[in-house]
């Protein structure tokens, strides 16, 4: 429904301003029967001499005045000669020029248009025209065609022009009619198009709810919306029986199509689960090449026992029996875990073993999951530390075809690898690692498995700990330096399921009790001023709210919104952009929450650049540009990026994230709500993830019931894999 400012206005496109290629963005001078009017928004593929209809509303842009604001559109093809020659000549046509224009316009005339759709063979009649040309220039014209029909088509159904042209790029000239014949493609095909979006589609083109596209694109959304609760895979009664309910459906019906999925290959079955191919395959092949690297196991060294004497001796350190045999059994080769919780040395024994390793000449790579982990591990390791996806080479794709440079016909040039917070690896990540290492190579990975699992599908360092299969060394022991920390101790109390300690003198942890009211209040002015004066934290970089839950008075969608307010409050030296509801504004913390895998970054002092912005990369806002219809910011301290307009619903607030967001990430200070959230969330590993956020401070504000409530409840909400299984399985036919 359009609003009481939207007005529709049409003329001729008169002269085209700006044009981003990738995403439609234009801005375009437009011929109405009173005056020249200046347009702005995603109107792909436009040229001069076309005729337009535009749906939208009037804004006043302060450095260049009155604009109309492009809700939507349609277009016609022109139809006057002069029209037409000023479409050719504008070279939104490949091999058109304004020369071969001109000649084309003068041969044809007004059907000159028609002729390059219909008779392409007849433009070789002009001199300097090949058949081969004539083809090219008809294709062309053709492509741009189908793709803004294509924008026009699913924009009546709510899907934004840049979902659109991505739709096109997929399915080609056939993008409508395989649309109109089997709407469930697109959530099939397209990422963040959903089911739902499918199903509104379909009901307005009256296909029935018991459609076979309709059933298997609610069982591919049933069984990703389980990956993203961390299941690859689903018990096949609970699948159906969820399917039905959710579609509306008979079960003998769900049962039909399953049985369909299952011959085609689009689902596996194994014993009572059922899964996405690329999830079975991943686990299944993890699990082959662990078993691969372990039985290919060499010592890298003839005398350990001497080299972690000798390395000791010379560094002044005393090495815990669990640290030596951690070391140990890395030198030995092959795969090995190292687990432990905050204070017990993983870190420590990273850098010994990679010290040793290089004193051999051996090649090593270092690397996290995130950017920020990444860099903690090359600060305690003095070596470059890379992400995964870095060390990877992701490569410029569609984020639903993700592609790696690194792969097992092109691995990574390193003799050992070693992979720091683990927790956080899933196993669509993890396998294409596995795949990237060379026959025989040295795997460590180190992690806390007691903390929250993977954001993405699967349980990756749960299943090779719990299979018994992948050697593993548990670091139990505190040393004396981290035990004079609160932080540390009462994160093992917790673990243990033990009441923290709190508020002791000079302690670096504490507890205010606070209603959920009082809470907020709380952390406001914890953030705004107290913190800051007590302990000279920065309120936006050192100074982090970690919440349970997104919903709630103390969940981050509430505490974002009044700790803008508090942090960066509206100013008329500071741009803003409002999008719906939200306001972003100069000086804003952002968090990406989706990998972009295309994103350009630069680094601050223009020394280089490159590709990706990843799920948890956290950045400031510097500048926003109406005119560029962009935002610049800065990600992780570290990488610059040109944020444009149309990808903004991949950014939230970051003064307040939810405690699985924080994984990975460390603040000096770390403000944890303790009120009433779902059941499901107040749990013991929840908390003990987040109070190890905290390096120098920790505060939890709410109530001691709650606290102990967390402690108390030690389920983990089951995650549906067979990485475990399959390893179990691997060794035992051994």
């Amino acid at each position: 429904m359009m609003s009481p400012e939207t007005e529709i206005i049409q003329g001729e496109i008169y002269e085209i301003i700006y044009q981003n290629e990738d995403n439609g963005y234009t801005v375009c001078d437009i011929e109405t029967n009173k005056s020249l009017v200046t347009a702005c928004g995603i109107m792909p593929f436009i040229a001069p001499g076309e005729q337009v209809v535009l749906t939208g509303n009037w804004v006043n842009h302060p450095d260049y005045g009155e604009q109309f604001s492009v809700i939507s559109f349609e277009r016609a093809l022109p139809k006057k000669v002069s029209a037409v020659l000023s479409y050719l000549a504008s070279g939104i046509i490949s091999g058109v020029r304004e020369s071969t224009a001109k000649k084309l316009v003068d041969r044809f005339g007004e059907e000159t248009l028609e002729i390059i759709a219909l008779h392409p063979e007849r433009l070789s009649e002009i001199k300097g025209i090949s058949p081969n040309k004539a083809k090219k220039i008809s294709e062309s014209f053709i492509i741009r065609q189908d793709a803004a029909q294509t924008v026009i088509f699913l924009q009546e159904y709510g899907v934004s022009p840049n979902l659109a042209l991505r739709v096109h790029k997929i399915f080609g000239q056939k993008a409508i009619q395989l649309v109109k014949e089997n709407p469930y493609i697109l959530c099939e095909s397209v990422e963040r198009i959903g089911f739902k979006t499918a199903d509104r589609i379909a009901k307005e083109l009256n296909i029935p709810k018991n459609h076979p596209g309709r059933i298997s694109g609610g069982v591919n959304y049933m069984l990703t919306y389980a990956a993203l609760s961390g299941h690859t895979c689903l018990k096949y009664d609970v699948l159906v029986e969820n399917t039905a309910s959710f579609l509306g459906c008979e079960i003998n019906e769900i049962i039909t199509v399953l049985t369909e999925m299952k011959n085609d290959a689009r689902l596996v079955f194994e014993d009572d689960f059922v899964y996405l191919p690329v999830y079975y395959n991943m686990e299944l092949g993890s699990a082959n090449k662990l078993t691969e690297l372990m039985a290919l196991a060499r010592p890298y060294s003839k005398n350990i026992p001497s080299e972690i004497f000798t390395y000791s001796k010379l560094n002044s350190i005393e090495l815990s029996a669990m640290q030596q045999e951690a070391v140990k059994k890395a030198l030995n080769g092959g795969v090995l875990v190292i687990t432990g919780g905050p204070g017990t040395g993983k870190t420590t024994i990273m850098k010994i073993i990679m010290d040793i390793f290089q004193s051999h000449e051996y090649k090593i790579a270092l690397c996290a999951p995130t950017g920020k982990a990444a860099k903690r591990l090359s600060e305690s390791c003095g070596m470059e530390a890379k992400t995964l996806h870095r060390l990877l080479e992701v490569e410029v794709s569609d984020a639903e075809n993700q592609r790696f440079g690194k792969n097992e016909y092109n691995p990574i040039d390193a003799d050992v690898v070693i992979v720091d917070e683990m927790s956080m690896v899933d196993i669509l990540l993890f396998g294409a690692l596995l795949k990237a290492l060379k026959r025989g190579t040295c795997l460590i990975m180190a992690g806390d498995s007691d903390q929250l699992p993977s954001v993405g599908a699967g349980n990756v360092l749960g299943d090779m700990i719990e299979s018994g299969v992948i050697p593993t060394v548990r670091l139990n022991e505190v040393f004396r330096q981290a035990e004079k920390s609160r932080i540390v101790t009462n994160a093992h109390r917790i673990n243990m399921g033990e009441m923290p300690l709190e508020n002791d003198s000079n302690a670096d942890f504490f507890f205010m009790a606070r209603t959920p009211d009082g809470a907020v209040e709380t952390i406001c002015e914890l953030c705004t001023g107290r913190l800051g004066k007590a302990y000279g934290f920065d309120s936006i970089s050192d100074i982090q709210v970690l919440s349970p839950s997104r919903k709630g008075i103390a969940g981050t969608i509430n505490l974002n919104k009044v700790l803008q307010q508090k942090l960066n409050p509206p100013s008329k030296d500071k741009k803003e952009k409002k999008f719906g509801e939200r306001v972003f504004r100069v000086g804003d913390k952002v968090i990406q929450t989706r990998n972009n895998y295309d994103m350009i970054w630069s680094l601050p002092d223009g020394s280089g650049d490159g590709f990706g912005i990843y799920n948890g990369d956290i950045g400031t806002i510097l500048d926003i540009s109406q005119k560029e219809k962009s935002m610049r910011i800065l990600f992780d301290d570290s990488k610059i990026v040109e944020y444009d307009f149309s990808s903004v619903e991949d950014l939230e607030m970051a003064y307040a994230l939810t405690v699985h967001k924080s994984q990975g990430s460390e603040w000096s200070a770390v403000i944890i709500p303790v009120c009433s959230f779902p059941p499901m969330l107040m749990t013991r590993n929840l908390l003990y993830t987040a109070v190890t956020r905290g390096k120098k401070l920790v505060i939890l504000v709410g109530s001691l019931e709650n606290v102990s409530r967390m402690v108390q409840n030690n389920k983990q909400a089951i995650r549906y894999s067979s990485l475990k299984k399959r390893l179990v399985e691997k060794n035992d036919n051994i």
